[in-house]
Formats: structure tokens, sequence, C-alpha cells
């Protein structure tokens, strides 16, 4: 029997893969020693709510609104296929790349869900953890 390792986003409870920069992100673990590029953080729910955190920024203080634009900031071309992450998560929200989007609660839970899909190859949290996470982010 194969053995099945996690993906990494997975495995350090942060789906988005957000790499430590120096961001001071709630629920981070106080162990960083297993992964020297990501974040690692204590459950799930932060790691989503710091997502979602990520995504609220780029609309309110750099003004993206599509999501050619949110994804071409999240995954540039110079680490991923750009273009087929844009399609993906289009495909997965039923809007065109260059639709703007309210980002707001509803579209906000099934961008996350798009991204941690992309990343990890999987989406393996349960509609509330997700809710919880975004409305989270939404309040603090």
């Amino acid at each position: 029997m194969a053995v099945s390792i996690l993906p990494r986003g997975i495995r350090n409870h942060n789906p988005g893969n957000l790499v430590r920069d120096g961001t001071a992100w709630k629920g981070l673990s106080s162990d960083q020693t297993g992964d020297t590029r990501f974040c690692v953080f204590k459950e799930p729910v932060w790691g989503v709510r710091a997502l979602a955190k990520v995504l609220l920024t780029y609309r309110s203080t750099h003004g993206l609104k599509t999501v050619a634009q949110i994804i071409g900031r999240y995954a540039p071309p110079v680490e991923n296929d750009t273009n087929a992450y844009v399609g993906a998560v289009a495909r997965r929200l039923g809007v065109s790349v260059n639709e703007a989007l309210e980002l707001d609660e509803a579209v906000l839970i099934q961008m996350v869900k798009a991204i941690i899909q992309h990343e990890n190859g999987r989406q393996p949290y349960s509609d509330l953890v997700i809710a919880q996470a975004v409305q989270m982010a939404l309040i603090r």
C-alpha cells in the first residue's frame, strides 16, 4: 500500500502557500523550522484566514477586482503558469477572467476554495472551516 504524502500547503496548515515575509499573521505556529520558505500555521483555519486577508488586501490596498488581476499578483509568472491558474479560478467562480468581482463573503469563500484546490490539488476543508476563516478575515 502506497503512503499518501500531503501537499506542503495542507501539511503546513497554509493552503494558500503564503511565503514567509515577516508578516505577523494571527495563528502562526511558534515552530517555523519545519519549512524555510512558507508559513506554518497552528490550525487550517488560521492559514485559510491569512489567504482571505491577502485577497481582501489586494482589493482594498491595490484595487484589484478581476480574477486575472488578483491571481496575476498572487501567483506571478516567475513561479507559476499564471494563465492556467487564472483560468482555473475563473472557471470555479463561473466568471470571465476580466470580470470585475464584488469580493463579498460568498465570492471570497469561492475564491479561497478555488485557490486552495489549485495550490494543493485538492480542497480538503469543510464549508464550516472555510466560512469561519473568511468571517475571521472580514472582521479581524
